[in-house]
């Protein structure tokens, strides 16, 4: 009798993982199952080109022929919504009470975005960004104009803000700590980011958080801890996401998402996870969850190869990239608050790497307008031996040659 295979999560980690499980020549019963409306898609776009009208819907499918999966056997459904986990009878419990029973059992259930307890936060012209549909309907308010309050100045939230002015839209942008991207870089490179944004005419609200959202119905305005009330067209939400770990709660071992060895392996037999949920044990980093695209591409194969047997351990190391007016970045790596910042060429160019040390290692990189070097970053991080610092400084000593010093 042939294997079925679920998984439950039809995003960039679930699709990947169901294309993974038929190149690689599995012929049992795969069901795909996904709580939205479409088929797998990419989320980089949706705060990017396509946010900005400069793609199209169909550039975000990662198959672009919607007959794509029945071609290959995959019971993509849609529009479902998994209820329950029955781990010992090994079976997935839809809404509605249908029980699917699998072998194997892939969760790849993402994040949600964070939704502050703020009055008004409910109102008519309050936004998130995560899905297609979030993305339209902020192509909507782009396409309006008028002002557009964005609170966090996250990756999501600097990268809806540099869409919405490249729109030509008012943009104004409170954020409670005292730089964007703070808590991911730092205050130098957050500094950074904020003349990025200032010179782009980003009204900033640094150091303060959102007292309320007002308005006869819908957002018209957004009152500032520090008393600044700023009228707008509408209001984003860029807070930050929690992993949608609901259906492992009280089943499986769950702390920051679903806890999983360096095999993407929960804590019951055959079930696995992957992407955004999956607080996986990286072998150079620890225990680590990262809610970024690259993951979930390679994560989901990962964890398909893992259900078909493979003795796998999940090694790649982390990377992001972000695109805002003018400034494209690649990020590789883990770097930390207290990691030692160095920089090779001048960040008032707009051209440099900066890289995370920890005890003279590199920890992580991230290279802005600099090109076709994040391979060697990467093999800087993999090494975790220690680096001249002045030769890591140099621009005029390849980065392939810093650790032959």
């Amino acid at each position: 009798m042939s294997s079925t295979f679920v998984i439950v999560g039809a995003g960039m980690a679930g699709g990947k993982a169901a294309e993974a499980l038929r190149d690689a020549g599995f012929d049992g019963r795969v069901v795909l199952l996904g709580a939205e409306g479409q088929r797998p898609y990419e989320r980089p776009p949706l705060s990017k080109d396509y946010l900005r009208g400069e793609a199209e819907r169909d550039a975000v499918y990662l198959q672009k022929d919607p007959g794509w999966y029945e071609q290959h056997a995959i019971e993509l459904r849609t529009d479902t919504v998994v209820d329950a986990l029955d781990v010992r009878a090994r079976a997935v419990v839809l809404a509605g009470g249908e029980r699917v029973a699998y072998d194997a059992l892939l969760l790849a259930t993402g994040a949600q975005p964070r939704r502050p307890p703020i009055p008004g936060a409910d109102l008519d012209g309050v936004h998130v960004l995560r899905t297609l549909d979030d993305s339209d309907a902020l192509r909507a308010v782009l396409a309006a104009g008028g002002r557009l309050v964005v609170v966090g100045a996250g990756w999501i939230g600097c990268e809806v803000a540099a869409s919405a002015r490249q729109r030509g839209m008012e943009v104004a942008m409170v954020e409670t700590q005292s730089v964007p991207l703070e808590g991911v870089l730092g205050r130098e490179l957050g500094a950074f980011y904020r003349d990025v944004h200032a010179e782009h005419g980003v009204e900033l609200h640094l150091g303060t958080g959102v007292e309320a959202i007002e308005g006869a119905g819908r957002a018209e305005r957004v009152r500032t801890a520090d008393g600044a009330v700023l009228e707008c067209a509408a209001v984003l939400l860029g807070v930050g996401v929690a992993p949608r770990t609901a259906l492992a709660e009280g089943v499986l071992a769950v702390d920051n998402g679903i806890v999983v060895d360096a095999g993407l392996r929960a804590s019951v037999e055959g079930v696995f996870a992957a992407g955004d949920v999956a607080n996986h044990e990286h072998p150079l980093f620890g225990p680590l969850r990262v809610e970024h695209w690259a993951n979930a591409l390679e994560q989901g194969p990962a964890a398909a190869r893992a259900m078909l047997g493979e003795d796998v351990s999940y090694e790649r190391v982390p990377y992001f990239f972000s695109d805002q007016y003018d400034v494209g970045m690649e990020y590789a790596g883990h770097g930390g608050p207290d990691d030692e910042v160095v920089f090779r060429g001048d960040p008032a160019a707009r051209e440099f790497i900066a890289f995370w040390l920890r005890d003279g290692c590199v920890e992580a990189g991230m290279n802005v307008n600099v090109w076709d070097v994040n391979e060697d970053i990467q093999a800087l991080v993999r090494d975790a031996a220690t680096v001249d610092v002045d030769r890591l400084r140099d621009p005029d000593v390849p980065l392939d040659e810093v650790l032959g010093s």
